[in-house]
């Protein structure tokens, strides 16, 4: 079969689209054509040689894909050959055939199109893993989601907004619109305006109780500003750096702020099988319904890798970017 291959880690450059050897599966597993797949931040990571995936997993990039059941194992009952899925993956995805484990793979809901679902696993599990399963975000909460026109926050801010919380972003000029259009009641220009001083005028010197960063050192300091007693500062990413020089750690005993870090792709099956399951039982409804939806900023053929991976590097995506697989 053919998938998305690197001659080395680097850049773009090293991306190509080659032979490689077909999955086998296991009895609890099944085997999906890849239709769509979606380019996540892990990707570029790993390309770059700073997020290798857990032992025992694919090399192949892609993290969430869609596509058709060509085959199931003996111990599959959910699913049968011809059946339309989606799939949480911790790599694989990027290739014409990927296999999963039964319990990582999820229907598709008769109102979302393999396109669309090509966007959904990664991005909305993430978010809904960081907002209630870690965080136990209450109804009417307020929440500070930064980042909040990436994949992961599009997702955050309908899922909290679903469950009739306040939400604060803060994204850039270019895509407070689209944080805006999504629910978002107050939209933060993070590259003209100071969030913490936003966020405590905003909420009359509250704060906020979660907090949802991607960007780690820069932001901490201002986190603690922003946040409520006893509010959780939930880490799921450090796109901006991992070391602070120095930091008053004072805010976090007087607060009683919970810090606590999340991860996703190197958890066990049993967990993100209760992520699934918590996931679907909370808005598989609102989900059939469109009420939330994945937002695919746009679609590039996979012979395009190059160029998929340098427009999401430049910063250019407002939510997802999907991958065509099966022309």
């Amino acid at each position: 079969m053919k998938a998305i291959r690197q001659t080395t880690f680097g850049g773009t450059e090293t991306l190509y689209i080659g032979e490689t050897t077909q999955p086998t599966i296991s009895v609890d597993e099944i085997l999906i054509e890849v239709h769509y797949a979606a380019l996540n931040r892990a990707d570029i990571l790993q390309r770059q040689g700073k997020y290798p995936p857990p032992k025992g997993e694919s090399t192949i990039l892609g993290l969430e894909a869609s596509g058709i059941i060509k085959e199931v194992g003996k111990n599959v009952k959910s699913y049968k050959i011809g059946d339309k899925v989606m799939a949480l993956l911790a790599g694989g995805g990027q290739a014409e055939y990927v296999a999963v484990h039964q319990n990582l793979a999820m229907s598709i809901p008769p109102n979302i199109t393999l396109e669309q679902a090509a966007a959904i696993p990664e991005v909305f599990l993430t978010a809904y893993q960081a907002l209630f399963l870690e965080s136990k975000t209450p109804p009417s909460a307020t929440v500070l989601i930064h980042a909040g026109a990436s994949g992961v926050g599009t997702a955050a801010i309908q899922l909290a907004k679903a469950k009739e919380c306040t939400v604060i972003t803060t994204s850039s000029t270019a895509k407070l619109a689209t944080c805006k259009q999504l629910g978002a009641n107050l939209a933060i220009d993070y590259t003209t305006q100071n969030f913490d001083k936003e966020v405590i005028d905003y909420t009359n010197g509250k704060g906020v109780n979660i907090i949802l960063d991607f960007i780690g050192a820069p932001y901490f300091e201002q986190n603690l500003k922003s946040i409520a007693l006893d509010g959780t500062l939930m880490m799921i990413s450090v796109m901006g750096g991992i070391k602070l020089e120095r930091l008053n750690l004072y805010p976090i005993l007087s607060k009683r702020v919970t810090v606590k870090g999340t991860t996703l792709r190197a958890r066990t099956i049993g967990y993100k099988k209760e992520l699934i399951t918590a996931f679907f039982n909370d808005f598989e409804a609102d989900l059939a319904s469109s009420k939330i939806a994945p937002v695919i900023d746009s679609v590039f053929s996979w012979q395009e890798i190059k160029k998929a991976h340098t427009y999401m590097e430049a910063n250019k995506n407002k939510g997802k970017v999907v991958l065509k697989v099966k022309a």
